[in-house]
């Protein structure tokens, strides 16, 4: 889920495409500024952009800290595996295939409909290494191989909501098998008000990984707005300085929050397990105003 973004001048004479899918009414709406730009709605609510032009344009703020992080783990043009937890557009995917040729992909995606919709009107590239599997995703990840991703991102919302079931100790277990040592887990998470999701998602993941870092509008790490927010985790060193600053120097400038600061922020905060799971919050009716 992605919150607003801004556009303007026309749509260059193509026309929103929309269907009913699983998760609800998904639309492609032409960009008003890209030739070739797209933003996936579902319900109203913005999802994700692609530029099929330049794979490597990240418009959302999100999906920007997401490519840091890819940009991060591995020099451009370095091969890497990565499993995308939700396929959406395929956004990053399509990201990591052009800043990094030859990597293998795998994306699990529920809404077969909304990746046929998609497959349909933004087609990719049949040369890079993509493949997309229908299923849950926690059900998806436990069929992959110990030790097979460099990077295991998490982005799933259903009806703009994280399902509880890919929030707890238990699924990060699954994520830590599929990963090879020294691999990274991102999470794409969303909350606004008191952040009592957040917080108990930063102590899981505090609880399953050595080190994290946490990425967000400091108005979000505030309270002060709903949105996004970016959690990563490993077991060894991450690049917290460059992440910062490459945060820090976004055309949506953000802040990132690491060790004790980020131990602080989420003081009194427990891991969440299956037993004790909830969805993440449901985004309020402003949000996409």
């Amino acid at each position: 889920m992605a919150g607003r973004r801004q556009g303007g001048g026309r749509a260059r004479d193509r026309e929103a495409v929309s269907a009913a899918v699983h998760g609800g009414q998904a639309e492609l709406r032409p960009d008003r500024e890209r030739p070739e730009g797209w933003t996936l709605l579902l319900d109203g609510a913005p999802q994700s952009h692609v530029d099929l032009a330049d794979p490597g344009h990240l418009d959302f703020p999100y999906q920007r800290r997401l490519g840091h992080v890819i940009d991060l783990l591995a020099p451009e043009g370095r091969p890497v595996h990565v499993v995308h937890l939700g396929g959406g557009a395929l956004t990053l995917a399509r990201y990591t295939a052009h800043t990094r040729p030859r990597s293998t992909q795998q994306a699990v995606e529920a809404d077969t409909a909304l990746t046929e919709l998609v497959r349909a009107h933004l087609p990719w590239d049949r040369t890079w290494r993509i493949k997309v599997r229908g299923g849950d995703a926690r059900a998806g990840l436990a069929r992959f191989p110990e030790g097979w991703a460099d990077l295991v991102i998490a982005d799933v919302f259903a009806g703009a909501r994280t399902p509880a079931h890919l929030t707890t100790t238990e699924f990060l277990a699954e994520v830590r098998r599929v990963l090879r040592p020294g691999g990274w887990y991102a999470a794409n998470l969303t909350d606004g008000g008191a952040l009592t999701f957040l917080r108990g998602q930063i102590a899981t993941v505090r609880g399953a990984f050595a080190e994290a870092a946490l990425a967000a509008d400091p108005a979000v790490l505030r309270g002060r707005r709903f949105g996004n927010a970016i959690l990563l985790a490993a077991d060894g060193p991450l690049p917290v300085a460059e992440f910062t600053r490459r945060v820090a120097t976004d055309p949506h400038p953000g802040r990132v929050d690491h060790g004790r600061t980020l131990a602080d922020f989420a003081a009194g905060a427990t891991p969440v397990t299956d037993a004790t799971a909830t969805p993440s919050p449901e985004p309020p009716a402003s949000t996409f105003d």
